[in-house]
């Protein structure tokens, strides 16, 4: 009964005009980005963080799941039309979509991309309702030193499901933790790692970091990579998959969905994971695997539902643990402590509305990225032929007329051009910014917990492995890590970040 009442608020609150006017300014601008490919949803929501501060919390969060669960439908146009994918998730739609369009049968393959999408969006934010709140009522008996032990997981986790070295995952995660710490200590009041900068007193602007590491370095990437985009299919018809299509893309879309949903929890790239692993399942299933990579409607139906559904369950964590499950959940944490929320599993009981609305804005939004994409994809094939060298000053003007808007203080430009730079480095090393920015956000958080949990014990440093929650969560990291040092999964790891 409770569940039901829980819906009813959420939904009171997400179909709010304003609300709604969110949710759709959400998911427009998310299929918008997923269409054109090379920003990102990440890079999106860091420049539009800035945006987000004159917003009321729920409206702002609202927008920013609908911008990142957007781009995940329009990430799939580009990957079928013009076999360039907007997203990293698409990039397993894009083997038997382009196929399907070269073949003849665009409106066909982007119409099973859109229904895997909805139906998956569907489910797994019905599982998000159901498993949410028991998970908060568990995380509401951690103490300190437990919160210190599931950051760690975390941390551990996103250098697990890093591309490339492991080496290089750890010192990203390592370097986001000291650029956490710059600023005042909360408990002495003493400066730190300030270098004299005055304006470091309060520590790095989250926003100017997000937005330079992602936004800036992800737009010197493109333009060094500028591809010309060839757009074979200039209008799109036959929308409906006939009643073979539909037989054979069923199982597949509740394969995807199931798999998306479990392996989108996961910290690191659930949902680039879970398209993955549905392909090969659907392949090593089918009695006609030879079709795959030819244009099999499989190919499309499962990745599309099962990264749909792993970018939905990935709030599961954020919401009740307050632990990001990638870099866009990481940039939402960012959005609620800049509002004055402290994520967590407090979020359920002292700001229900708002835990509940975004959940329910999530079903709306589903609805309205069907009801939009398919009708309008003409518009979006059209947006597929402006150059990169256009987008990108408009992107830069927006970028830091809104950096500059939360403080009205200069030095935050030159952070983003710092950490556009750094960011830019780090591509060119192979690192992935990625647990730099989970470091960056966790870190502080940390930091709290460990110092709490030692003035709780009263400096005894096995308070971690005498509570059986915190040891428990300990022997889990130390576990992943072991795993992923050992060699044979160390070279696969690096052979999988070459052939990316």
């Amino acid at each position: 009964m409770d569940l039901f009442n829980n819906l009813a608020l959420g939904f009171s609150t997400a179909a709010s005009p304003w609300n709604l006017l969110f949710c759709f300014t959400g998911v427009m601008l998310g299929t918008l980005i997923g269409v054109l490919p090379g920003i990102g949803a990440t890079a999106t929501i860091a420049m539009l963080l800035p945006i987000t501060f004159q917003l009321e919390p729920v409206s702002s969060l609202i927008m920013l799941a609908g911008i990142y669960y957007g781009a995940q439908y329009g990430g799939s146009t580009t990957a079928i039309l013009i076999n360039m994918p907007g997203e990293s998730s698409s990039a397993v739609t894009a083997i038997d979509g382009y196929q399907m369009a070269r073949q003849g049968r665009a409106g066909v393959a982007l119409a099973t991309a859109a229904i895997g999408s909805f139906f998956a969006g569907t489910v797994s934010t019905f599982l998000v309702a159901i498993f949410a709140p028991p998970l908060t009522s568990i995380a509401l008996k951690f103490g300190a030193a437990e919160y210190f032990s599931l950051m760690v997981v975390g941390l551990i986790s996103s250098i697990a499901l890093a591309h490339g070295s492991v080496i290089k995952a750890l010192a990203m995660v390592v370097l986001g933790l000291l650029l956490g710490l710059v600023g005042t200590d909360i408990n002495t009041g003493t400066p730190r790692f300030i270098l004299g900068i005055r304006d470091l007193s309060d520590g790095l602007n989250f926003v100017a970091m997000a937005v330079g590491v992602f936004g800036v370095a992800e737009i010197l990437r493109n333009l060094e990579n500028e591809q010309t985009r060839s757009v074979m299919i200039k209008k799109v018809t036959g929308l409906l998959p006939t009643r073979e299509d539909f037989r054979r893309m069923a199982a597949p879309i509740l394969r995807g969905t199931a798999l998306g949903s479990a392996l989108g929890i996961l910290p690191g790239g659930g949902a680039i994971l879970a398209s993955f692993a549905s392909y090969t399942v659907e392949k090593r299933v089918s009695k006609h695997p030879q079709t795959f990579g030819k244009g099999a409607i499989e190919g499309v139906a499962g990745p599309e539902a099962a990264n749909n559904a792993g970018a939905q369950t990935s709030f599961i964590p954020m919401l009740t643990l307050g632990i990001p499950a990638n870099p866009v959940m990481a940039l939402m944490i960012g959005a609620m402590i800049i509002q004055g929320i402290v994520p967590g599993p407090n979020v359920a009981t002292e700001q229900p509305a708002l835990f509940w609305g975004i959940i329910a804005s999530m079903w709306i939004g589903n609805l309205m990225l069907i009801v939009l994409n398919l009708p309008m994809i003409g518009l979006w094939v059209k947006l597929l032929t402006i150059p990169y060298y256009v987008l990108f000053p408009i992107i830069l003007a927006f970028c830091s007329i809104g950096v500059y808007s939360v403080n009205s203080n200069v030095f935050d430009l030159y952070s983003v051009a710092f950490f556009g730079l750094i960011g830019y480095v780090l591509v060119k090393l192979h690192c992935e910014p990625a647990p730099l920015l989970l470091g960056f956000v966790l870190g502080p958080l940390l930091e709290e917990n460990l110092r709490r949990a030692m003035i709780i014990s009263r400096g005894d440093a096995t308070v971690f492995f005498t509570r059986p929650i915190s040891a428990t969560l300990l022997a889990i990291a130390l576990a992943v890590l072991v795993i992923v040092l050992l060699p044979s999964i160390n070279r696969k790891r690096e052979e999988i970040f070459v052939e990316d």
